[in-house]
């Protein structure tokens, strides 16, 4: 009886902390967007993330992208072609539902369910996994996404972003995940 109430708590706890995060993502899908996003943007953007994990020795491969369309690239030394594949496979979740990859990772983990048995997606096309984040600009919406891969997927989250709030001029302790 004992291990059942410590199961319980612990799933209770888990659970209000991944409701604690999808709140706090929801926050950040709403406040983090741009009043105009062009290849200049990205550049700027891309650019701000590659300085970031080049300071902090991070190994990382960096992606910006409208559907269809790269607009910045890096790779950074240490990563592998696995890195771009994740890269592809996050984004590939947040161009389906327009919203941040970790999110949905953090809902198929709280229903308990994947986005295959979910959606029908294929585990080697759709990767919900932290760090593809939607880039929204006001009076467009939905315009594309900017992924990293390297970093364990919370960090990854986080520092797609700590760069859009310093792109932004938002204040990133505010929204941060802890």
């Amino acid at each position: 009886m004992a291990r059942l109430c410590a199961k319980r708590a612990r799933l209770d706890s888990q659970s209000m902390s991944i409701s604690d995060d999808l709140a706090r993502i929801a926050l950040q899908e709403q406040q983090l967007r741009f009043s105009a996003f062009d290849e200049q943007t990205a550049w700027r953007l891309g650019s701000r993330l590659r300085s970031l994990a080049v300071e902090r020795g991070l190994v990382l491969v960096i992606d910006i992208r409208r559907v269809a369309q790269p607009l910045f690239f890096a790779a950074l030394p240490g990563t592998t072609p696995d890195n771009a594949e994740w890269v592809r496979r996050k984004s590939n979740v947040v161009f389906r539902f327009q919203r941040s990859s970790y999110a949905i990772g953090l809902e198929m983990e709280q229903k308990q369910s994947t986005l295959q048995d979910r959606y029908g997606l294929l585990l080697a096309d759709y990767a919900c996994h932290g760090g593809s984040f939607p880039v929204r600009a006001r009076g467009a919406g939905f315009l594309g996404a900017v992924t990293v891969s390297g970093l364990p997927q919370r960090d990854d989250h986080n520092l797609v972003i700590e760069a859009l709030c310093a792109e932004l001029g938002a204040d990133y302790a505010a929204l941060r995940l802890e």
